[in-house]
């Protein structure tokens, strides 16, 4: 079996290109891959935080935001909250750089989809979104034997997220509510190892391990969200978060192939086998899901302006994998912390456009939770975003909302990769009154 990774991506395979795929990271190899982002392009485009909730705008990231009062203001002239629906994807652009080599990768991705329906003191929300992503295509390099490749590594799939979520307004500001998601998905990746003689040379088969994992499971995110007046302009908000361990069951597969790779990389298999995975009890495995703690603070004026920050807390030291392990990686308890906020300057206005546009800006920073190589996986973003009103100043409240993000991911430490990525993210959110008091009869 395959399963050494001696020296973690000494070379990138050139000229990456994974259109699609939600991910080019060389550090998606790991466990079930790398975790994607849970929350909307507004979220993002304020360093990721989640403790801003108003009612024209999903928030993803914490359930107790589709509940809530009665607007008080345009443009429902305080009748009911709107109905809203948001769609986005994304665009990354990643520059893979070794101790000796630098190369580039793209990748594309949809992002989300999310409707929030008001019922009365209730609200409901659902949606799809991914969970985490796989794409990667690696070689392992012995710098000692002329450069020779020893390993190939190539992997692809991941999970997504069916989710239906319900809020309620406990009393004036006070909100809870919780997700329930059904995660789905698959993960495949292949090692190649290539063997060479006693001179050095090729040998003309080459051995290849394939794996495929399809999982599923459920959980749950409880959240918690308080807003309160502190002077006739200034509003507080304060939420919380959590999500307790879950399990998902990971059905495995796994054979091995004798290959032949030409001077073009291309694979012709010429025999495979099934490995029995019953026998050692990996035909079907349970993957832990980490709890996860979130707490967030603000202060704005309503419709202006907000400054908020948020912290996330992970148990992932108890992830483990058990269908794909290596002996170079661990986990442990990962943290986030996130800055960020917006300003409008009017969204009543009708001289200027540009005043109705929303301004956002914001900083995370983050302790993955993956270890390679005895060194933290760590990772940094600056964002900016733009909410771009659509239609007439008093109608419907719609967004077109652009978000980029400048970030930097990983070490070049200990034969590591780091990555500077570059994120573009585009959503539309639509609001709409569907219960609307008739005036007249």
């Amino acid at each position: 079996m395959i399963k050494r990774f001696v020296v973690v991506i000494i070379t990138i395979v050139g000229s990456l290109s994974y259109g699609q795929q939600g991910t080019a990271s060389p550090y998606s190899f790991y466990g079930i891959g790398s975790l994607k982002f849970r929350g909307t392009v507004e979220n993002r485009g304020m360093g990721g935080i989640g403790s801003y909730i108003d009612s024209l705008h999903i928030n993803l990231r914490n359930p107790a935001s589709y509940a809530g009062k009665n607007l008080t203001s345009t443009p429902y002239d305080g009748e009911s909250r709107p109905v809203k629906f948001s769609v986005a994807g994304s665009f990354s652009s990643l520059e893979l750089n070794s101790t000796t080599e630098s190369e580039n990768a793209n990748s594309s991705t949809f992002d989300y989809l999310a409707v929030s329906i008001p019922l009365g003191r209730f609200g409901a929300g659902f949606g799809l979104l991914p969970f985490t992503s796989v794409g990667y295509k690696l070689q392992d390099i012995d710098a000692t034997q002329n450069n020779r490749v020893d390993f190939r590594y190539e992997g692809e799939g991941g999970l997504n997220k069916v989710f239906l979520s319900l809020g309620y307004l406990v009393s004036d500001g006070f909100t809870v509510g919780v997700d329930a998601n059904y995660n789905f998905g698959n993960t495949q990746n292949s090692a190649i190892q290539f063997l060479y003689d006693t001179n050095g040379n090729l040998i003309q088969f080459a051995s290849r391990e394939d794996n495929r994992s399809d999982l599923s499971g459920l959980n749950f995110n409880f959240g918690a969200a308080y807003k309160r007046k502190i002077t006739d302009k200034l509003e507080m908000s304060a939420t919380a978060t959590f999500s307790p361990e879950s399990d998902l069951t990971s059905k495995n597969d796994r054979s091995v192939s004798t290959v032949i790779v030409n001077a073009f990389g291309d694979e012709f298999v010429q025999n495979t086998i099934d490995v029995n995975l019953a026998n050692s009890g990996l035909e079907e495995t349970d993957l832990t899901l980490p709890n996860r703690l979130s707490f967030g603070l603000g202060i704005g004026e309503p419709s202006k302006w907000f400054a908020g920050a948020e912290f996330v807390s992970q148990n992932t030291s108890v992830f483990d994998n058990p269908i794909f392990s290596t002996t170079n990686s661990s986990y442990e308890d990962a943290t986030s912390f996130a800055i960020g906020g917006f300003y409008l300057p009017n969204y009543k206005s009708l001289s200027s456009y540009f005043k109705r546009v929303t301004y956002r800006a914001g900083a995370r920073f983050e302790n993955t939770g993956l270890v390679v190589n005895d060194e933290s996986i760590n990772e940094f973003g600056i964002s900016f975003g733009l909410g771009l009103p659509v239609g007439p100043a008093t109608g419907t409240f719609s967004e077109i909302n652009l978000g980029f993000e400048f970030g930097q991911r990983g070490t070049k430490n200990s034969n590591l990769i780091q990555e500077n990525f570059f994120n573009v993210n585009v959503s539309l959110s639509l609001s709409d009154r569907w219960f609307q008091k008739r005036k007249y009869n």
